[in-house]
């Protein structure tokens, strides 16, 4: 084991988890605990391989998440809301990760966020379904209301990560599509509008930023983003990797909550949330502010181009 300080990290077997355990064990500035379920998945083992220690713990037992936290310096937190999509189960984790982190007496917690959209989409406002009896987004609102407001009344010391989309999300479900009529194309419901992006990789090298820097991220709201981009200029981007053009064929919000499986009606929401009030959305994830802490960010393009073979697999 080495001297460095120990950063538990949690989720390290996800998107996000991983991406922060990588960049943390490149570096090699920190010594990474990764915290996941399952200690002898592969992919624990693969980081086990790469100098990680590796511990198993439960979100739902406050008592592993103490025993992950004792020794170390501070933590990546995150919460797999999708995992289950209930807003109480999600507020019951932060709970036991805050007094784990409080008992363990943690001096720098790093917690992924987002905003609460009720911030700017009120009640009285009809455009979109009301979720789980008071939610607009409840993996957006639960985070950036109820849990912010928990990390900021326990005195842990704390910097808020704004997370934004992923561009890992256009290898997988969001990855362009062969239309009926031999069209490869795009189908993102944002209009018109811009989003926010970043990679799981951005993500990771945000991290390692703000643990070098805990005098001026302590307390700080960072965003992590990469690009503001159209679904147009993303589709342009897909299609100089790929080599083939990419149409832009857009859903609206409606027809994505039409969808019907588990989950539908809050990625209508939250696509609403991104094309109807981008002010919110891109105000919160200015670029400026996103390089003072992460300085080179992967830009769409040279991440998609340096996940080709995934994206030019063959497409249904």
């Amino acid at each position: 084991m080495s001297d460095n300080k120990v950063i538990a990290v949690l989720g390290a077997t996800g998107t996000q988890g991983g991406a922060v355990a990588r960049a943390l064990l490149a570096d090699g500035e920190f010594t990474v605990r990764a915290v996941t379920r399952d200690a002898t998945s592969g992919r624990a083992r693969a980081l086990a391989e790469l100098g990680a220690e590796v511990v198993a713990a439960d979100l739902a037992d406050e008592g592993s998440l103490r025993a992950a936290f004792d020794g170390a310096y501070g933590a990546f937190l995150v919460t797999p809301y999708w995992e289950h999509r209930s807003p109480a189960r999600e507020l019951s984790e932060v709970e036991n990760l805050i007094g784990a982190a409080q008992a363990a007496g943690l001096r720098h917690v790093v917690w992924s966020t987002l905003e609460d959209t009720r911030e700017v989409i009120p009640a009285g406002d009809d455009r979109m379904p009301m979720i789980e009896g008071g939610y607009r987004v409840p993996h957006f609102d639960v985070k950036g209301g109820a849990a912010d407001a928990l990390f900021a009344k326990s005195g842990l010391p704390t910097t808020y990560l704004l997370m934004s989309f992923y561009w890992d999300n256009l290898l997988g479900l969001q990855k362009p599509q062969r239309d009926p009529d031999g069209t490869l194309a795009l189908h993102l419901p944002i209009g018109d509008t811009a989003i926010a992006g970043a990679s799981s990789d951005d993500i990771g090298q945000a991290v390692l930023h703000v643990l070098r820097r805990p005098a001026d991220t302590i307390g700080a709201t960072i965003p992590v983003a990469s690009d503001h981009l159209t679904g147009e200029q993303i589709a342009a981007a897909l299609g100089t990797v790929i080599g083939e053009p990419v149409a832009y064929r857009p859903p609206t919000p409606d027809q994505v909550r039409d969808l019907g499986f588990p989950g539908a009606d809050e990625l209508g929401n939250m696509f609403q949330y991104y094309t109807e009030f981008p002010g919110s959305y891109l105000g919160r994830r200015d670029l400026e502010a996103a390089r003072a802490v992460n300085p080179n960010p992967a830009g769409l393009t040279e991440f998609l181009a340096a996940h080709r073979a995934e994206l030019t697999e063959e497409r249904s």
